[in-house]
Formats: structure tokens, C-alpha cells, sequence
């Protein structure tokens, strides 16, 4: 079976780049993105309205969707479809060969593989750091404000993944590392996580 890794993490947390850097390194397959590129292919619609509904902005009604992915008649067609062509397009990347999935509730999606799942977390002076490292020239958000972001944009990772499970999102006992990338330079500890993580895979066979 092919490996897999699976990398949820709160905004700010360094998470993506964690998942860059480990595929790198260990020469897997790593997605991201890409998995909003191919959803908007098969269903024909635009990029960005995908990524709001994958991971942000979800109707309240939403959370009638069943934990099984079918049809709830009272869900709009457009989420509905998005939903249902995000697990199967997270499957397909599955059997390609080992990858890192970031987001988009794959370490539900793929439990049956037997996925590593990682949870990158980190204090928020250390997010709000990592944010304003990344934000554009324009962005002037007072600290306040990029906090309030910062706990918006989890809040709608942590709704997202209620809608597609019961296992909650963060919650330590549900991921098989967690990492606190609080005031830590992230690449210098991707060759000791590489390691860690070919020594989980042979205990995991």
C-alpha cells in the first residue's frame, strides 16, 4: 500500500510549508492546490468558489450533510457535488503512489488507507509572525486584527471537518503526531521529522 501523509494545521501554523518541504525531502507526491485544480475540472466550476466551499465557507444548513458523503436534499447541488468530487479525487491521489495531502479533510476521507495523519499547530504570536511573513504588500491588518482572522479562518477548518466527521478536529488522540512549530525555524527539523516518519511507516506495514 502506498504511503500516505496527511497534514491538517491551523492557519498561520507553518503546516503547508511543513508538507513542501517534507514531500522534498522524502521524494513524495505532494498536493495541495492541486486538489482544488482538479475538482474545478470535473465539475466545471471556478477555482475559488471551490476553495471557499472545501475548507471556508460552508452554509449552516451544511451540517445536515451526512458523515457518509450522500445526498441531503435540502444541501445545494453545486456543495453537494464539490464535496463528493473532493473524496474522489483525494482517492484517485491516493492510488498514484506516496504523497502528502494538505487539508481538504483527507485524513477522514482516506482512513481506510491507513494514512500518517499530522496536526501542525503553534501559539499565536507565532502565527501572526508566520502571517505577516507571507501577507501581500497591501495587507495592513492591525495585530487585533490578524487574530481575529487568524481564529475565523480555524473556526471554519474546524466546521468544515464536522461536516465530513465525527472526529474532531485538533484533538490530539485523533492524529498520529502533532507538531507545535512555535518559535521553531521549520526547516531545520524536516530531516529529523523525515526520519520519524519512514520509522512510523515500518512499524505500520
Amino acid at each position: 500500500m502506498n504511503k500516505i501523509i496527511t497534514i491538517s494545521r491551523e492557519f498561520g501554523s507553518g503546516g503547508r510549508e511543513i508538507g513542501k518541504r517534507l514531500a522534498d525531502e522524502l521524494n513524495y507526491a505532494y498536493y495541495d492546490k492541486e486538489i482544488i485544480t482538479a475538482i474545478a475540472k470535473e465539475t466545471g466550476m471556478s477555482e475559488e468558489y471551490i476553495n471557499n466551499i472545501s475548507e471556508k465557507g460552508l452554509y449552516p444548513y451544511a451540517f445536515q450533510f451526512a458523515k457518509s458523503f450522500s445526498v441531503v436534499p435540502t444541501f445545494q447541488s453545486n456543495q453537494t457535488d464539490i464535496l463528493v468530487a473532493q473524496q474522489r479525487v483525494i482517492k484517485e491521489i491516493a492510488k498514484k503512489g506516496n504523497c502528502i495531502i494538505v487539508g481538504r479533510g483527507a485524513n477522514v476521507i482516506l482512513k481506510e488507507y491507513n494514512p500518517m495523519n499530522i496536526f501542525v499547530y503553534s501559539d499565536m504570536e507565532s502565527k501572526i509572525n508566520r502571517c505577516r511573513e507571507k501577507a501581500e504588500e497591501n495587507e495592513n491588518l492591525s495585530e487585533k486584527e490578524m487574530e481575529k482572522k487568524i481564529n475565523q479562518i480555524n473556526k471554519e477548518r474546524k466546521n468544515f471537518h464536522n461536516v465530513i466527521s465525527n472526529i474532531e478536529w485538533g484533538e490530539k488522540s485523533n492524529y498520529n503526531l502533532c507538531i507545535n512549530t512555535s518559535n521553531i525555524e521549520i526547516k531545520n527539523i524536516i530531516p529529523s521529522l523525515a526520519s520519524y516518519i519512514e520509522n512510523w511507516f515500518r512499524g505500520n506495514k
